[in-house]
């Protein structure tokens, strides 16, 4: 069976290098064009370029697929390009391009879609963050058969995931890479034998995964501190959850909720009063591994790993060599909270 892969970041590149050692021939890759990025702004392959070049694979780089488009030249030759591959299929993972109908219509078997959540929950561009911020307890991948609209294609493998109250986005990420390439390979191996068999996405239970954005880093020390404890793990390794103090930003890496793993519950009572009686944002206390900072609803973040402008993530006890700041000091009091 020829594959054609259409993807761009590290977890579209998992599945190309399973699907290479599954044996699997790839005629064709396809993936965005070359970014600048780093502090030369060089410009910069994809992780699925990169791949690509190491197995001596012809790579595709259109803007934009449509043949009517922005770049009709770009997208006839990205169709010429399809069309030589004769391939039997294309397997697509956070490609990041719209496929129009005629490349969906190309392949003998369409265009399957690795997709990082059980679907129809967390349909869309974030589901691993959206995934995390809204506490879901598990999520997963779905191996889809690519249709016209947003992840609503029918499902052919599904398989769950918990999601442990550790984890960020960078881990989850990691371990739905390698699932996901692990199904992409079961996936095609049914269907070389023909018994992949497509089920409908339920109508009930969709959701959708919006765009992170730079703007949702901002901590609202409003928020519970549950809230922004899952916040801080899904905007871990982007945008970074962040507040200020004295006008620096300072990013936030991770947080514990100190209420939930003191079991002394005098201690709890006294914590619980601190926070009822202060302005959401204060620092109630400095202690050797963290910081307590009142939330909404009289609850209490701990921080435990940050960053300042320019700086390394460090524990909590590396950055406070660095960083004069005290109990009763207000953090986010300098900016408009989300």
């Amino acid at each position: 069976m020829k594959i054609v892969f259409a993807g761009t970041p590290e977890f579209a590149a998992v599945a190309l290098k399973r699907l290479l050692a599954a044996g699997f021939e790839v005629p064709l890759v396809l993936t965005q064009p070359d970014r600048p990025a780093g502090r030369g702004m060089k410009l910069q392959a994809s992780p699925v370029k990169q791949c690509a070049l190491e197995h001596g694979i012809p790579v595709s780089q259109p803007r934009s697929l449509r043949l009517d488009g922005k770049y009709p030249d770009e997208a006839t030759a990205a169709k010429e390009a399809l069309l030589a591959s004769d391939a039997d299929c294309m397997v697509v993972a956070a490609y990041g391009l719209i496929l129009p109908q005629w490349v969906l219509d190309l392949p003998r078997l369409g265009c399957l879609n690795i997709h990082a959540s059980l679907l129809p929950r967390w349909r869309g561009a974030a589901p691993i963050h959206r995934a995390i911020e809204a506490g879901d307890a598990e999520t997963g991948v779905t191996i889809m058969q690519m249709d016209a609209g947003l992840d609503t294609g029918d499902m052919l493998l599904v398989e769950a995931l918990p999601i442990s109250g550790k984890d960020t986005t960078a881990t989850l990420h990691d371990k739905l890479a390698d699932l996901g390439g692990r199904m992409i390979v079961e996936a095609l191996e049914i269907a070389a034998c023909g018994t992949l068999t497509p089920i409908k996405q339920p109508e009930a239970g969709v959701t959708y995964a919006h765009k992170i954005e730079k703007a949702e880093s901002a901590i609202d020390w409003n928020l519970p501190a549950e809230v922004t404890s899952r916040r801080v793990r899904a905007f871990d390794p982007f945008p970074a959850a962040s507040t200020t103090f004295n006008g620096e930003t300072i990013k936030v890496w991770a947080a514990e909720l100190p209420l939930e793993t003191e079991s002394d519950s005098a201690v709890q009572a006294q914590l619980r009063a601190k926070a009822q009686n202060s302005p959401v944002g204060q620092i109630l206390e400095i202690g050797t591994n963290g910081m307590d900072v009142a939330c909404g609803n009289g609850t209490i973040l701990r921080l435990t790993a940050l960053q300042r402008a320019g700086g390394k993530r460090l524990p909590f006890a590396d950055f406070l060599r660095g960083f004069a700041v005290k109990s009763g000091d207000v953090l986010g009091s300098d900016q408009t909270t989300t």
